[in-house]
């Protein structure tokens, strides 16, 4: 899928790919969040990604010219859910709209595991 931005002098056309690199490193970047996670479909196993595999983690979707957000996060032990997630969504927001031009309409957080820090 591919977001259509038009503009005076011609017409940006965004992969949705791009879209969710961006964002699922933007995501990882913020407190609490230790990772993007897949999900084994088959196994039902959570999986904690590599950096080039971050956006395995983010589903984006365009509806009525507005994005919709979905992660799959794993947090960190001892730390508030709805603190994290808060912030993770206060922070793509606006760096997704500030990168794409695109408002951001929906940020959905799946909450898929705890891990330790050491």
């Amino acid at each position: 899928m591919k977001a259509n931005i038009k503009t005076e002098r011609g017409e940006v056309i965004i992969d949705t790919d791009v879209i969710a690199k961006f964002a699922g490193a933007v995501a990882v970047e913020c407190f609490g969040v230790v990772g993007m996670a897949a999900m084994n479909v088959k196994e039902g196993i959570n999986q904690l990604l590599k950096k080039e595999n971050l956006s395995q983690g983010v589903s984006v979707q365009i509806e009525e010219g507005k994005l919709v957000l979905e992660f799959h996060i794993i947090v960190a032990y001892g730390v508030s859910i709805a603190a994290v997630s808060d912030n993770l969504i206060e922070n793509v927001k606006y760096k997704v709209e500030a990168f794409t031009g695109i408002p951001v309409d929906k940020v959905n957080v799946f909450v898929e595991g705890v891990r330790l820090i050491d």
